[in-house]
């Protein structure tokens, strides 16, 4: 692996020109992640050694003759690369095939250890733009945070890189990354192909109004500019046809690939090993002989803290269920990072305090990578409380928590949830508090055991597809690598 590009603002956090639209996209993330920098890439690329953006070279079209055969793709991601599982798993599988890739980001947390390794991949960090001061108006300062994002990007896609044969981008955010890659695309005779996550308009009009003037641009943008691709990847079979209607209209090829557990996420049936990486990750190591017998119930749900999951659901469903009399004892470990986390550690505190949680300790974490993927692994049950703006994209969450063998009750009120939790097989699925509280009283008691154990057949069933299937049998054919 090698690394270019800004290093002043790999530390810091950022804000997409939705400021919502990147930590929203992260809630299709793990929440998992880690705090800085491998020793590895430390020692290979000084920070002190970075520029911020590669020597400016003459601008030429791609030749996939003179290019050195075999193909290569620019990855591009407008946020935190080590929070972008779905664009990390098309870079390796890309890499895995003979492929060439330069994935570009943020560069805040850390990668997957494998992206860190891998001499096919060239991890490029964009710089971060400048925090919003508080006296300036989100409305006024969102154009010039575009603005800051189009020159370097436009400076690194037609003139910084190399020509690629494709450019695999996230959507969203959609601007100005959709309108950039376009650009880069029709000057250097690159493909572009666009991987929809979700519908930027849709995350910007739900923190922001319908009304709000940057919505309703958005969704013009999006609509018009999200046209250009060569060819179109969706997470759901609901997307991809919602994608040929009014307002996109989109003709050229769409392929729907759902997400899948990458390999790092499996079941963990030893004891013992179950034993050593709870006594490591979790902030209460007495519980984990408990947890072990099971007599007390390690619940997991990751997030990003942001306005589109409402997390007070989860907590008023801890509370019912302590308050429903003689409970099994649980263990609530949350993890990831974001806006709201101080607002809700605070509420977390005031119920403790307030007696409303006997027999429930909730505590947060952010894990690195492979950590996390164990403490899946190590659960009884994963919440997930993905609510989708669109109402046709997936929690890459509950996927994950598939692939270690875990369970889900999960928020179901939107169109494309069955596509992945069914109910009563590999999962249960809640609108309310009140029903999340009768599906933790019925899974966690001693008479839920049999019932719980059933769903995580279902749940190691289901994550037995792995990305590497679904991935070649679609993007691996169109980027003709398998």
């Amino acid at each position: 692996m090698r690394t270019y590009g800004s290093a002043s603002g790999c530390a810091r956090g950022y804000e997409s020109a939705s400021e919502n639209v990147s930590a929203n996209m992260r809630d299709r993330r793990r929440g998992g992640g880690g705090g800085g920098l491998p020793s590895r890439a430390k020692r290979r690329t000084p920070l002190s050694s970075i520029n911020p953006v590669p020597a400016v070279r003459v601008r030429r079209r791609y030749n996939r003759r003179s290019s050195g055969g075999g193909s290569s793709v620019h990855v591009l991601v407008l946020g935190d690369i080590g929070r972008s599982p779905r664009m990390t798993y098309h870079a390796l599988s890309i890499a895995k095939h003979g492929g060439r890739v330069n994935l570009i980001g943020y560069y805040e947390t850390q990668p997957h250890p494998d992206i860190l390794t891998n001499p096919s991949i060239t991890l490029t960090p964009l710089p971060t733009p400048p925090a919003r001061p508080a006296i300036i108006p989100f409305i006024l300062f969102a154009p010039l945070k575009v603005l800051f994002q189009v020159f370097h990007l436009t400076r690194l896609l037609c003139y910084g890189l190399s020509p690629a044969e494709w450019i695999l981008v996230q959507n969203p955010p959609s601007i100005p990354t959709l309108a950039v890659a376009g650009l880069a695309c029709f000057l250097r005779n690159t493909k572009l192909m666009i991987d929809w996550h979700n519908y930027g308009w849709t995350i910007l009009a739900g923190t922001r109004g319908a009304g709000h003037p940057l919505a309703i641009l958005s969704k013009v943008y999006e609509t018009y500019v999200g046209r250009l691709g060569s060819h179109h990847l969706t997470v759901t079979h609901a997307m991809a046809r919602q994608l040929r209607d009014a307002p996109y209209r989109i003709k050229s090829p769409l392929t729907a690939v759902h997400d899948r557990p990458a390999e790092i996420f499996q079941p963990i049936t030893s004891s013992a090993v179950k034993e050593e990486v709870l006594g490591r990750v979790i902030p209460t190591p007495h519980l984990v002989p408990s947890i072990l017998d099971g007599t007390t119930r390690l619940i997991v749900s990751s997030t990003s803290w942001t306005p589109d999951e409402d997390f007070s659901i989860l907590l008023d469903a801890l509370a019912q269920y302590a308050s429903s009399g003689s409970t099994v004892p649980v263990l609530a470990i949350i993890t990831g990072k974001g806006p709201q986390k101080e607002m809700y550690l605070r509420k977390i505190d005031q119920l403790t305090r307030a007696g409303k949680l006997p027999n429930v300790r909730i505590t947060t974490a952010f894990l690195p990578f492979e950590d996390y993927a164990k403490l899946l692994a190590c659960a009884d049950l994963g919440i997930c409380l993905h609510m989708s703006s669109s109402g046709v994209d997936l929690p890459m969450k509950v996927v994950d928590m598939f692939g270690a063998g875990l369970p889900v009750a999960a928020y179901s009120g939107y169109e494309s949830f069955g596509e992945l939790v069914k109910e009563g097989e590999n999962g249960r699925g809640f609108e309310t508090a009140e029903e999340l509280a009768g599906i933790l009283h019925n899974l966690l008691s001693e008479d839920g055991t049999k019932e719980l154990g059933l769903l995580k057949k279902g749940a190691v069933k289901e994550g037995s597809r792995r990305w590497d299937e679904e991935w070649d049998s679609t993007v691996g054919k169109i980027m003709r690598l398998t």
